[in-house]
């Protein structure tokens, strides 16, 4: 009788997972080079009706660039909307599924394949290469994801923005579905920076000590995110290319603002303020080390929402204290 219980509870929980993956726009692979057809398949949920079309949109605006009316099964991008490869200014888009005028599923992420700008670090703080001259090979293409860390202070739900860091994104990714951040100290948390504001929580090392990593690293890379309170950045050493594994939530725009263009900030907690709140009030000395720190127990990635349903980032809920 358990094994029959099991294996129902295997079956419908295996429903369960799959039918959001039946109702959404899926890439066929990561990379396409340019010039060259994209093909994916359009999955919309059992007796769904309505035209079915793929609307590509800008992220950071909300703009719809194009519609293209599409049908279920496979079909090719690069034949639906030409401007993919034609654009003198490609930038990161996404893909959006709508079925009888509603979207469905998460988006496709569609990142331009360009030469990345190189960090000249100087004096005033770093810089970049100029914009021009970058090679434009293709798109990497995946599915809109969130990812959810689960700490011994609740939750924290941070979506990304793959328009504003599209190489860091696909890193932490990468490293969260790769199980990286299971057991990790909080090893840094500065509840109040010299002039009265609140700085940030800090993790991703796994000796808990500031100076580990996941044995590999990526260069900074430029990002205008604003740092503000539930915005999650690169931690890095005075060298910029050496974005790892470490990242910080931010806890305050007066306490972070001073590292806009500095730091790669990727994306933003829509969920768990009251978490970092938790963590802010940990007791530390003055080094932002604590006798008994929080933990990220395990990260993972869910999908994201349809873009008209993104959910807006968390807000402090409480009062910033006035500059001393």
């Amino acid at each position: 009788m358990k094994k029959v219980c099991l294996a129902l509870v295997m079956f419908f929980g295996a429903c369960l997972v799959a039918s959001p993956a039946r109702a959404q726009l899926t890439p066929n692979r990561e990379y396409y080079g340019i010039n060259r057809s994209i093909p994916m398949t359009v999955s919309t949920p059992p007796g769904a009706g309505g035209a079915i079309e793929i609307a590509l949109i800008n992220p950071g605006s909300g703009e719809e660039v194009s519609t293209a009316a599409a049908a279920r099964g496979g079909v090719d991008l690069a034949s639906l909307f030409p401007v993919l490869w034609t654009s003198a200014n490609p930038e990161t888009l996404l893909a959006q599924l709508v079925v009888g005028g509603k979207q469905i599923g998460p988006p496709v992420v569609l990142v331009p394949m360009l030469t990345p700008r190189t960090a000249i670090p100087g004096k005033g703080g770093v810089t970049f290469s100029p914009d021009k001259n970058r090679a434009y090979s293709g798109v990497r293409a995946y599915t809109d994801k969130h990812i959810v860390f689960e700490t011994t202070e609740g939750e924290i739900e941070i979506a990304l923005r793959p328009d504003k860091a599209p190489n860091t994104c696909r890193h932490i990714l990468d490293l969260v579905e790769g199980g990286f951040y299971t057991d990790i100290q909080v090893h840094r948390i500065v509840a109040m920076t010299s002039n009265g504001h609140p700085f940030v929580v800090q993790f991703g090392d796994p000796t808990g000590m500031g100076n580990g990593g996941p044995g590999r690293m990526i260069d900074l890379e430029p990002s205008d995110l604003p740092h503000d309170f539930g915005v999650i950045s690169m931690a890095r050493t005075p060298d910029p290319n050496t974005n790892g594994s470490q990242v910080f939530l931010c806890l305050s725009r007066p306490g972070t603002q001073f590292l806009d263009g500095q730091y790669t900030s990727f994306g933003c907690a829509v969920r768990g303020a009251d978490t970092l709140i938790r963590m802010e009030q940990t007791p530390t000395d003055e080094s932002g080390r604590a006798a008994s720190p929080p933990v990220v127990t395990r990260a993972y990635t869910v999908p994201a929402p349809p873009y008209d349903d993104r959910p807006a980032c968390v807000e402090r809920p409480e009062p910033i204290p006035e500059e001393r």
